[in-house]
């Protein structure tokens, strides 16, 4: 008789239930003695929050920037300035950038803060931890390098962050490098107008911020300024964002009487007007309403003033930057100090501001309107052969030729170039 039939005789039915019940029952007593026995050592098993994969993608071949953008996970520990994300697209598992504009530009550069990029390849676990969380990209930039000088606060950082920041709607974050406050200050309103959120000073963040993207570095074309394609969609929004009245000068071709309005940006330190009065007299005499200022830090001021003018007039220099407030058609008069300027006026202000929409006029003074010949013999290189004191780098060439000249304006000779102003202005 086989050993089941023998079993299965030795039971009754209920006997068999019963006996199933008592084994179940002690199945679970054994279980549960396991787990109290073994629990602080199930305890300490590692447990890791899961971590997207980021695509990176970077781009160092430009002559005048870097740039990276991450969309993924994207961890940035603002204080050590480096940048965590989890992928295997670094070669090295890491890279440096510097966020500015200017790339070849050792000077620049000096006073822009170097990020790391990190790349944990095959370890999400080793990717450090987030305390604060953000459901937008964000840009990280630096307002290092020349950003204090208005020319390159515009050309180096703002209409790059504009070209960039358009494409996310206002929703994205601005991770600044190299805050100043008085920058911040400045550029307040145009910065809301392009992110809904408040800036972050990133250099004093102690704690992980994390993002679901970010982008280093603002791109610029090679050997432009002040230029993007849609530069007239640029100074529309400055328009919109300064509440401006004045899209075009178009009411001085219907017949009215209203004088136009002159601006003349003076300068206290270099490259003054000496004889400024005449000059003043002499635009008043051709039909001008002429008003004389010095350009401050203030743009809601500033943007209205110039906004409100026809024609802006001034020497080479940064306050010629304002050019991007005037009304369409209205007309800058650069006065191009001596020594061989052509190239940095035409490509500073000249090409731009035609892209602008705005009609341009170059004054060139000759060398007897310069102050350099009350400081140097006729016969000198600086006044004879300025392309001489270029080939001994910026430094010497800009000590001179910007931060020591003066100039005297032929007023006979001027007087045809605001005539030439009024044409443009009644055509």
């Amino acid at each position: 008789m086989k050993y089941e039939e023998i079993f299965a005789r030795s039971f009754s039915r209920h006997d068999q239930n019963r006996f199933r019940s008592g084994a179940l029952l002690a199945c679970f007593v054994i279980l549960w003695c396991m787990c109290t026995v073994f629990k602080p050592y199930l305890g300490t098993l590692p447990v890791y929050p899961e971590v997207e994969k980021t695509t990176l993608i970077c781009d160092t071949s430009k002559p005048r920037y870097d740039s990276c953008e991450m969309k993924g996970d994207v961890r940035i520990q603002g204080n050590s300035s480096t940048i965590f994300v989890f992928s295997s697209q670094l070669t090295n598992a890491s890279m440096t950038i510097k966020p500015y504009a200017r790339k070849g530009d050792e000077s620049a550069m000096e006073s822009v803060t170097t990020f790391t990029i990190k790349s944990v390849q095959d370890k999400p676990e080793t990717m450090i931890k987030c305390n604060k969380t953000h459901n937008v990209p964000a840009i990280v930039f630096s307002v290092g390098g020349y950003a204090g000088n208005n020319f390159h606060a515009f050309t180096d950082v703002i209409i790059p962050l504009y070209a960039k920041s358009r494409e996310f709607n206002r929703e994205v974050k601005f991770l600044v490098t190299d805050n100043r406050l008085s920058w911040s200050r400045k550029f307040h309103e145009l910065l809301k107008k392009l992110s809904r959120y408040e800036i972050i000073d990133i250099d004093h963040e102690n704690e992980v911020n994390c993002f679901p993207g970010v982008v280093v570095g603002l791109g610029k074309e090679e050997r432009k300024e002040l230029h993007l394609e849609s530069v007239k969609d640029f100074t529309s929004f400055l328009r919109s964002s300064y509440s401006l009245d004045r899209s075009t000068t178009e009411n001085l071709t219907n017949g009215l009487t209203k004088k136009p309005r002159l601006l003349i940006v003076s300068r206290s330190k270099t490259r003054t007007f000496v004889n400024i009065k005449e000059v003043v007299h002499v635009a008043q005499d051709s039909g001008f309403e002429v008003i004389v200022t010095e350009m401050n830090a203030n743009l809601t001021r500033v943007s209205q003033l110039v906004n409100s003018c026809d024609v802006m007039l001034g020497v080479h220099g940064a306050g010629l930057t304002n050019m991007v407030f005037l009304p369409e058609n209205g007309v800058l008069i650069q006065i191009v100090p001596w020594g061989n300027m052509d190239w940095i006026a035409n490509t500073y202000f000249g090409d731009p501001s035609k892209a602008m929409g705005l009609k341009y006029i170059e004054y060139k003074i000759s060398q007897g309107e310069s102050s350099l010949i009350d400081q140097y013999p006729l016969n000198h290189q600086v006044l004879v052969d300025p392309f001489s004191i270029q080939r001994k780098g910026w430094g010497v060439y800009k000590s001179i030729y910007l931060d020591k000249q003066n100039v005297t304006l032929n007023i006979t000779r001027f007087k045809e170039t605001l005539s030439r102003a009024l044409e443009f202005l009644h055509s």
